[in-house]
């Protein structure tokens, strides 16, 4: 749970973006996205086996 108090003359805009960096550092937004709509299993394998092999080949390429 993430909670957010006042610093001094802190403007409620200020303690808004304050939260939801901490949402975006903690993955709250991510993890909302992913839950917003049903993924297939096979799809989710689908879609991790990419992200590793994008990350595989980038850091081939750095590596080279």
């Amino acid at each position: 749970m993430i909670k957010i108090r006042p610093r001094g003359n802190e403007s409620i805009q200020q303690m808004l973006k304050r939260f939801k960096r901490l949402c975006q550092r903690e993955g709250l937004t991510r993890e909302l996205k992913r839950h917003s709509y049903y993924e297939k299993p096979s799809d989710r394998k689908r879609r991790e086996g990419r992200k590793s092999v994008r990350k595989l080949q980038k850091d081939a390429e750095l590596q080279s």
